[in-house]
């Protein structure tokens, strides 16, 4: 999967379709079905961890239905690590940590590139540690 430079293009006009193929590629799942159900429930999942600026600029990056299904959510009082998201995932769509990983990365990677480095940079900024990663990032440790 492609790490972000800062360099990397945003990438402009991809439709749901499109996306749903390319989650399908990246995800190496067997149907178009399993790749839309994928990233409905990681991107409602997304939906309940981000707010503001940020959540509206990541949906009007978005295809229609993707940014539907972020933007529908009611945000989370208190916002999950990046560890904590992923096993949150793994008990709404009842699997195991490992597959939502799995799931998460095929999703946030497309979403990454989608979202282009500057509004990632502001998305990550407002989220707790561990959500670099999800995005095919590497996240350094903060200073204590």
């Amino acid at each position: 999967m492609p790490v972000l430079s800062e360099e990397a293009p945003v990438v402009r006009g991809m439709t749901y379709d499109q996306m749903l193929e390319r989650v399908r590629y990246e995800g190496a799942y067997p149907t178009r079905e399993r790749a839309e159900d994928t990233v409905l429930a990681v991107l409602a999942a997304l939906g309940r961890q981000i707010t503001g600026e940020e959540r509206v600029d990541l949906a009007a990056r978005l295809p229609v239905e993707a940014a539907h299904a972020l933007a529908s959510q009611i945000p989370a009082i208190e916002p999950l690590t990046g560890w904590g998201f992923v096993k949150d995932l793994a008990g709404r769509i009842g699997g195991t940590p490992a597959t939502a990983r799995w799931d998460t990365g095929a999703v946030l990677n497309v979403v990454a590139d989608l979202a282009g480095p500057d509004l990632l940079d502001r998305v990550l900024a407002q989220l707790p540690p561990g959500y670099g990663l999800l995005f095919g990032r590497a996240e350094l440790a903060r200073a204590a």
